[in-house]
């Protein structure tokens, strides 16, 4: 009885040092996913980071044979959902939507933020991007950038442009278009989107910068001008709006881009697996047309690449919000 005794507490403390080393993680990563998974998103419903959430999910749902659960989780900038994904077990069952802004952005803006952007999460994959566009309002006395930069140099300070936000990449993009043409124009920032529309629509404003998603439907209608387009190529949703590059802004390239994290610490086999299925569910024809008919380029890579991206963005956007003196704290 006693040698059966030692037999049992042996096995025990053999699975105890299994479960907390890599073999223990390999063989949890063999049976994963055995229940729901959650994939959080720190926007409301609608928009392009919920739709492109949306749309992985349901596929990932139906190749990983377990239901992907999107939880919209906005706040503070995107912080309540990040801080809340860098808490979370890394077990493979929490997942994240990351916008550029959440891991690039918000950290030099906001250093109260609970989460680190490299320490705090693996990258998985970048899901989609999608340009920035810069618009003028229906009476703005300008009609291209050409205009628009010998007006505000005449008139510094004149000219106001609307934003989604401080510190946000709508924000941003207009900070780093004054710095590249050398013009001072007047930052009005808003509560969203919406908004800051809204104010273009009306008058209220002489320039917006949004992203594609958010201004091409306007542009389209004759509602508002639309100057330029942030993508290195002319977009198939704005054939007649020129990009940056063509209206004589050189390396005004803006990529909203959405990606997927989880938790620092998910066994490697996990992440490798949502990577392939990621990539796989990226060159779906239905899934392509469906992003794109929003305006979202499907742009899937490596664990490395993205990881890269991640690392480039947060210098070049440091840069830009150090310029800007756009710290909140």
């Amino acid at each position: 009885m006693r040698s059966a005794l030692l037999s049992r507490l042996l096995s025990a403390a053999l699975a105890s040092v299994m479960l907390t080393t890599g073999i223990g993680a390999a063989c949890a990563a063999d049976v994963w996913p055995s229940r729901p998974i959650k994939l959080v998103v720190p926007f409301p419903p609608g928009g392009a980071a919920d739709i492109s959430a949306r749309v992985f999910a349901d596929k990932l749902g139906e190749s990983l044979k377990q239901t992907v659960v999107v939880e919209n989780k906005a706040g503070a900038g995107t912080a309540i959902a990040a801080e809340a994904v860098a808490k979370a077990d890394p077990d493979g069952y929490t997942l994240s939507l990351a916008p550029a802004g959440q891991l690039t952005i918000l950290p030099h803006i906001n250093t109260k933020v609970q989460f680190d952007p490299f320490k705090s999460f693996t990258p998985v994959s970048i899901l989609t991007s999608v340009p920035y566009v810069l618009a003028a309002s229906p009476d703005a006395p300008v009609s291209n950038v050409k205009e628009l930069v010998a007006a505000a140099k005449r008139e510094p300070g004149k000219f106001t442009y609307s934003s989604c936000g401080p510190g946000t990449l709508c924000h941003l993009s207009g900070e780093l278009f004054k710095s590249l043409t050398d013009t001072d124009l007047l930052h009005v920032p808003f509560k969203g989107s919406a908004p800051a529309v809204n104010a273009l629509l009306g008058n209220q404003v002489n320039l917006s910068f949004d992203t594609l998603t958010v201004l091409a439907p306007q542009i389209r209608d004759g509602k508002v001008k639309g100057l330029l387009v942030t993508s290195r190529e002319r977009s198939p949703q704005l054939p007649n709006v020129p990009t940056a590059a063509e209206a004589g802004v050189k390396d005004f390239v803006v990529d909203s881009w959405f990606g997927l994290v989880v938790p620092a610490g998910t066994p490697d086999a996990i992440v490798d697996r949502l990577n392939a299925e990621v990539v796989r569910i990226g060159a779906l024809p239905d899934v392509k047309e469906r992003l794109e008919a929003q305006g979202l380029d499907v742009t899937t890579s490596t664990r490395e690449a993205f990881a890269r991206t991640i690392k480039d963005d947060h210098v070049r956007w440091g840069k830009v919000v150090d310029a800007a003196g756009a710290k909140l704290y």
